[in-house]
């Protein structure tokens, strides 16, 4: 059995940039996904304008390979909004959340990942992570109640598990992807395929 085990995390520019990759090898073979808590704890931040110079940077490199947008919501918006709060853990609850209701975990990510970086909504919010999964048709209450399970203790033990992963692999940022066969793991560099969608998934086919 091959399995793609996906290390991403919901405020990671590269990751959105990686998002049409992961989104035609879900049609291939079946992904793991596994949230590293790039901004949780000590790492979390207010959005300021040295981080929103150092992150423009970013974005506008990956928009260049990727072809993802990055819209006004996000960057005349919450790159300018100094009491916006960056943290990985609720989104990355919320991912597990979806996933233990619906196995829609993946589904959720990808929604976040437009409620972040397209229209420019605070992802870190518990109304917006039930209004996103609300629009993915999944039921307000079900959801909320498999959140407040999936926070604290659990989501911070799965980001613990993704980092164990990542050591043991030597996935040192994100995206990461690793391609697991008959419980052999390979990690990918995906750098050529980044805006090549469509060849990372014939390459995962052959």
């Amino acid at each position: 059995m091959t399995i793609l085990h996906y290390i991403y995390d919901p405020l990671c520019g590269w990751c959105y940039g990686a998002a049409p990759l992961l989104r035609l090898a879900r049609e291939v073979l079946a992904v793991c996904p596994h949230g590293g808590g790039m901004m949780t704890g000590a790492r979390r931040q207010t959005v300021t304008p040295q981080l929103r110079e150092f992150v423009k940077q970013h974005d506008e490199r990956i928009a260049q390979l990727t072809g993802q947008y990055f819209g006004p919501g996000y960057v005349d918006g919450l790159l300018r909004d100094g009491s916006a709060v960056l943290d990985s853990e609720p989104p990355t609850a919320a991912m597990l959340a979806a996933e233990a209701i619906a196995g829609r975990g993946l589904d959720m990510l990808a929604q976040l990942q437009v409620a972040h970086y397209v229209e420019g909504r605070q992802i870190a919010d518990r109304s917006t992570l039930i209004a996103v999964a609300t629009a993915l048709g999944l039921d307000p209450a079900a959801f909320a109640e498999a959140l407040d399970r999936q926070s604290g203790d659990a989501v911070q033990r799965h980001i613990k598990e993704t980092r164990q992963l990542m050591a043991e692999v030597g996935v040192l940022g994100f995206p990461g992807f690793v391609l697991e066969t008959d419980g052999v793991l390979q990690v990918i560099d995906i750098a050529r395929y980044l805006g090549h969608p469509k060849a990372f998934q014939d390459w995962l086919r052959r």
